[in-house]
């Protein structure tokens, strides 16, 4: 696949695009309160019975997700997952973009079953920002995209079909600067629209899903073990990772689309850099470097489809997310500063 022709504009343009991009950009109607609202309701209508809370550990995603919070719940979930797997299991043809939708939110109670989201809210509210602006410029952005960032000291990024993206806290401090932050969520952003976990929960569900129906038919726990099997697919997904076809696409592709909103295309390529010398026993990492091809290949990849011919857009300015946060909490206060006293109401006269 080769990198999309469409570039941004000329990198004068880039900078101002994106601080108007994410001034104005509680696009849709959703700051991260409402994100935080939204999300918050994934664990009370589709995420699994809760469990007793576990001890973090870093990097301790994994651990949680293969933990006690994968228990069976009860028969109105067994039944809505039982409705997912029957998708699941037809041809992606059949599953149109609001089953798509409902298929993600499933599995993004999954992931926040793992994990709580981090209670900062203006780090919410920027990444949320940050990603909607870059999804608006890839090939679905009607989606109801949502960003979060999961309270966990890990190097990682999820995505789940329909638009849903998270990240960790521990990546958002590890990375150097917003232009490393916007390719890997534009890398996220990619696996959602072109399908690659639906593709990938779909084929597992095809391979998986009769022989452990036939098996619960004779010991009559039918209800029991769908509602494990939905569980078991959003559990392998996240543990296994994708094909590496898929990530390569989703680096080669990310790159381009992190270009058009405006960000250094080699900002993909910095983290991949950063990952290549990180060690596969350091915990923080782990499951970054089992689910994905090695650093280096992509990065092999990489170099092959970009060549020389996204040079002329990097070599910009760095900015930090420290001082993008810093530079979105002044506008912030200065607009709210700037905003006319509200009237006091009028009082209705006293009659004598």
């Amino acid at each position: 696949m080769n990198l999309p022709h469409r570039l941004p504009q000329p990198a004068w343009l880039m900078p101002l695009a994106l601080a108007a991009g994410l001034a104005c950009m509680p696009a849709h109607g959703q700051d991260a309160g409402k994100a935080l609202n939204l999300l918050g309701s994934f664990l009370r209508q589709a995420a699994p019975a809760e469990a007793p809370a576990q001890p973090a550990a870093p990097g301790g995603l994994l651990g949680n997700m293969l933990g006690a919070g994968f228990a069976p719940a009860g028969a109105g979930q067994a039944s809505r997952a039982g409705d997912l797997i029957g998708l699941l299991s037809q041809s992606l043809e059949q599953i149109d973009e609001p089953k798509e939708i409902e298929i993600g939110r499933q599995l993004a109670a999954v992931l926040l079953g793992s994990k709580p989201l981090h209670p900062d809210m203006a780090l919410q509210r920027y990444v949320n920002q940050l990603g909607r602006w870059i999804s608006l410029q890839s090939a679905r952005p009607h989606l109801p995209w949502t960003f979060a960032v999961l309270d966990d000291a890990g190097f990682n990024a999820f995505a789940a079909p329909g638009g849903y993206v998270f990240v960790t806290k521990g990546l958002v401090e590890r990375v150097a600067d917003e232009a490393e932050l916007a390719g890997i969520l534009a890398h996220e952003i990619t696996h959602v629209t072109a399908k690659h976990h639906l593709q990938a929960i779909a084929k597992t569900a095809r391979a998986g899903l009769l022989t452990q129906v036939i098996g619960s038919q004779v010991k009559g726990e039918l209800a029991g073990a769908v509602s494990a099997q939905f569980l078991n697919l959003g559990r392998d997904l996240y543990s296994r990772g994708l094909d590496q076809s898929d990530e390569f696409d989703a680096d080669r592709s990310g790159v381009a689309l992190a270009a058009r909103a405006g960000f250094d295309p080699y900002g993909l390529v910095a983290v991949l850099q950063q990952l290549r010398t990180a060690t596969p026993d350091n915990p923080l990492f782990a499951l970054s470097l089992s689910t994905h091809p090695p650093a280096q290949q992509r990065l092999d990849l990489l170099e092959q489809a970009m060549g020389n011919r996204m040079d002329g857009l990097s070599g910009q300015q760095a900015v930090t997310v420290a001082q993008r946060m810093e530079g979105l909490a002044a506008r912030r206060s200065a607009s709210v500063s700037a905003a006319p006293p509200a009237a006091a109401p009028k009082r209705a006269p006293v009659k004598k």
